[in-house]
């Protein structure tokens, strides 16, 4: 397989992990018995006897996430973006899978008969699991605002894109934790912005290597 060709696997990657993961938590969170999509985080869904499936949702697409950033790196190579950008995306990605290895702590009244509100005495595992999220919601920001400067460089209608896509992602997830009875709803926009953007930045660079070849 030429260089070319491992280029548009790994950005394949990249587009793939983002959508299996928002899929995989929509048809979890709608499903799921006693869960409230509207009110509860994700990564509440790692609980229970079912926890598994978004356990592996978790480590499964923060893996291609990864994946996606190695591919960015080969593909952009120089200018703008072309460094801290793919980092940032691959932090992402790492902090997607710890925060699947490392679960959250009932709470928020989930599993059912939990108290609401988050624990009173957070477990070691707790708190790598919020550091994880914090490290994937904060790259993920980043990258999207550095890969920006380069669209702008190059005049790109991506440039507002990608930044409305950070800004996006910071202001839904504030509002998250600032309005309990929609901080899922208000969590979800925040991550398929956040993701979403991840998606349309490898898929257009999947594009152009593709052209390339």
């Amino acid at each position: 397989m030429s260089d070319r060709s491992v280029t548009r696997w790994l950005l394949v990657g990249g587009v793939i992990g983002p959508v299996v993961f928002v899929v995989v938590f929509l048809v979890e969170g709608w499903t799921r018995p006693g869960y409230d999509p509207m009110r509860m985080f994700v990564s509440l869904l790692a609980l229970t006897d079912l926890g598994w499936q978004q356990v592996a949702n978790f480590v499964v697409s923060g893996l291609l996430v990864t994946a996606g950033a190695h591919g960015l790196h080969r593909q952009l190579r120089e200018g703008p973006g072309a460094t801290w950008g793919p980092i940032f995306v691959y932090l992402a990605g790492v902090g997607m899978v710890l925060a699947g290895v490392f679960v959250t702590d009932p709470g928020f009244g989930y599993p059912p008969g939990t108290p609401l509100g988050m624990p009173a005495n957070p477990s070691a595992s707790e708190i790598v699991h919020d550091l994880a999220s914090l490290l994937a919601f904060a790259a993920l920001a980043a990258a999207m605002l550095v890969i920006a400067r380069r669209f702008a460089g190059e005049g790109s209608r991506w440039t507002l894109y990608s930044r409305l896509s950070a800004l996006g992602e910071i202001g839904f997830l504030i509002g998250a934790f600032s309005l309990p009875e929609g901080a899922g709803l208000l969590q979800r926009v925040a991550i398929l912005l956040a993701l979403g953007g991840v998606a349309q930045v490898c898929r257009r660079y999947w594009r152009e290597a593709s052209a390339a070849a």
